[in-house]
C-alpha cells in the first residue's frame, strides 16, 4: 500500500517541484539580465543593480534544489524503463546544468565586490558566459532528452513533445544570439509541470463487494 501511495505521489512531486523551479529560475534570470544586460566589460553596477544580483544569488540555490527534485521525480516516472543511452543523457545533462548554474551564480557573486571598481569586470563576463552559453546548452540537451523519453513512452502529449524539441533547438542553436532566450527553459519546465499536475487523477474507487 505504501509503494502504491509513493507512486501516486511522485507525479505531484514532479509537478510542484517544476513549478517552483520555473518561478525561481525565471526570477533569477530576469534579475541577472537586468543587472548584467550583456556582460559588458566596462559596466559598473549601481546600488539597485547590486541589489538585483544579490537577490538572484539568493534564489539560485533554491532553484537548483527544486530542479534536482523535479529531475529525480521525472526520472522515477519516465526513465525507469528507458534505454541506458537516453537515461544517461537525461541524468547527465541535468546534473551538469545545475553545476553550471551554481558556477554562474558564484561568478556573479564576484561582481558585487568588483562593482565599485573601474575597468573590466571578469566576474560579469564569466557569469554571463556560464549562464547564457554553457548552462543553457545543457538545459537544451535536458529538454530534448526529456521530450524523447516522453515521446517514446507516450507519457507526454504530442504538442508538448513538439514544443520541447523546438525549445531545445532554440537554446542549442540560438544561444546568446537571441536576447532573453534563457527564459525558454523555465517556461518549458512550467508547461511540463502544469501538464503533469493536470494529468493526475485520483485512484478509482474499488468495486463494491457483491451482496
Amino acid at each position: 500500500m505504501e509503494r502504491k501511495h509513493d507512486s501516486l505521489a511522485t507525479p505531484r512531486a514532479a509537478g510542484m517541484a517544476g513549478v517552483v523551479f520555473a518561478i525561481l529560475m525565471a526570477s533569477a534570470i530576469v534579475l541577472v539580465r537586468i543587472a548584467l544586460p550583456g556582460g559588458e566589460d566596462d559596466a559598473t553596477l549601481d546600488a539597485g543593480q547590486r541589489s538585483g544580483v544579490r537577490t538572484a544569488l539568493e534564489l539560485v540555490p533554491f532553484a537548483g534544489i527544486a530542479f534536482l527534485w523535479f529531475m529525480g521525480a521525472l526520472r522515477e516516472q519516465a526513465a525507469r524503463a528507458e534505454d541506458r543511452f537516453v537515461a544517461t543523457v537525461f541524468l547527465g545533462s541535468g546534473l551538469v546544468f545545475v553545476a553550471t548554474l551554481f558556477g554562474a551564480a558564484a561568478a556573479a557573486g564576484t561582481v558585487l565586490g568588483e562593482s565599485q571598481q573601474q575597468g573590466p569586470s571578469f566576474g560579469s563576463r564569466f557569469a554571463y558566459a556560464l549562464l547564457t552559453t554553457y548552462a543553457m546548452r545543457m538545459a537544451a540537451v535536458f529538454i530534448i532528452a526529456t521530450s524523447t523519453i516522453g515521446r517514446r513512452r507516450g507519457i507526454l502529449p504530442r504538442p508538448l513533445v513538439v514544443i520541447g524539441y523546438l525549445a531545445g533547438l532554440t537554446l542549442l542553436v540560438a544561444g546568446t544570439g537571441l536576447p532573453w532566450s534563457e527564459l525558454v527553459f523555465p517556461a518549458w519546465a512550467l508547461l511540463l509541470s502544469l501538464n503533469i499536475l493536470r494529468g493526475r487523477r485520483p485512484p478509482a474507487a474499488p468495486p463494491a463487494a457483491p451482496a
